[in-house]
């Protein structure tokens, strides 16, 4: 597995397996156990998917030594405080049975409880506990999803540690291309999360050409674009057989004017949501 280098010196795996959607339980484990074994080492799951505790349950079952994976959670919108995220942190770790991640994520910058300017104060505080879990080991890397380019000015205002990853819906459908300029203007590596656009990406007449062009899937040309883009995607499935076409991305190369022509397809599988809109 090809490796990003975060900006603290952490390597990532290019390609991660998301867990969003997948219900916890007897599903949510079987697909991460089909993902490890498919050769995915980079794990990716949050509190809000309440599935944290059947991936910790895969992880174990795998036999695979910790130190070859790279776990990501995130912190759930209920948590954003000093000391709700110390107590979030420590809770995820119990469910997944850890006693460090690799990476952790404030999920949503601006939940629907703190939409009255409060979310400044609150990321503050929460970033806080973060480094300070850092700086003592329990996590590898931190970072933040769906955060704007303004949550991100304001987080710094305060932040020790700039984040290393800012996770966001990223697509051929949504590039959001200001916000990826900005991240990595920052140094922070972009996280590409519904990479296959929720399913909708099939329904693109063009693409199944294209695919067939590259003797590819349309799923795999999708990932690889994502990847040219230099933008770690993190495609979900609970198919087998799909879960490892899925990471069989790095033995082809989409032409410039491909990548040109896939980057007019906005808005055929969805944009991203407004973060400070969000009704959660």
């Amino acid at each position: 597995m090809e490796t990003y280098t975060l900006s603290n010196g952490v390597e990532i795996p290019k390609v991660g397996f998301g867990t969003w959607q997948v219900a916890s339980g007897e599903e949510a484990e079987n697909s991460v156990l089909a993902a490890l074994e498919a050769g995915y080492r980079h794990i990716d799951t949050a509190a809000a998917y309440k599935n944290e505790d059947s991936v910790g349950a895969a992880i174990k079952k795998s036999g695979i030594a910790r130190e070859e994976l790279f776990i990501t959670t995130k912190l759930g919108s209920k948590a954003h405080s000093y000391e709700g995220a110390k107590e979030a942190l420590a809770q995820s770790l119990e469910n997944l049975g850890l006693d460090y991640l690799d990476l952790y994520l404030i999920h949503w910058p601006n939940p629907i409880s703190l939409r009255d300017n409060l979310w400044q104060e609150a990321n503050a505080g929460t970033w806080k506990a973060m480094e300070e879990a850092y700086e003592a080991g329990k996590i590898r890397a931190i970072g933040i999803s769906n955060f704007r380019q303004h949550h991100i000015d304001e987080l710094l205002k305060t932040a020790k540690i700039t984040p290393h990853v800012n996770q966001i819906f990223a697509n051929p459908s949504d590039e959001q291309k200001e916000l990826v300029e900005y991240c990595k203007e920052k140094g922070i590596l972009i996280e590409a999360y519904s990479p296959l656009g929720v399913g909708k990406i099939f329904e693109v007449p063009e693409l199944k050409d294209l695919a067939a062009k590259y003797e590819k899937s349309v799923a795999q040309l999708v990932l690889r674009w994502s990847l040219q883009k230099g933008f770690l995607p993190l495609p979900k499935s609970v198919t087998p057989s799909r879960i490892k076409e899925n990471l069989e991305v790095f033995d082809f190369e989409i032409a410039q004017e491909d990548m040109d022509f896939m980057d007019t397809l906005r808005g055929v599988a969805g944009m991203a949501k407004d973060p400070d809109a969000v009704g959660f």
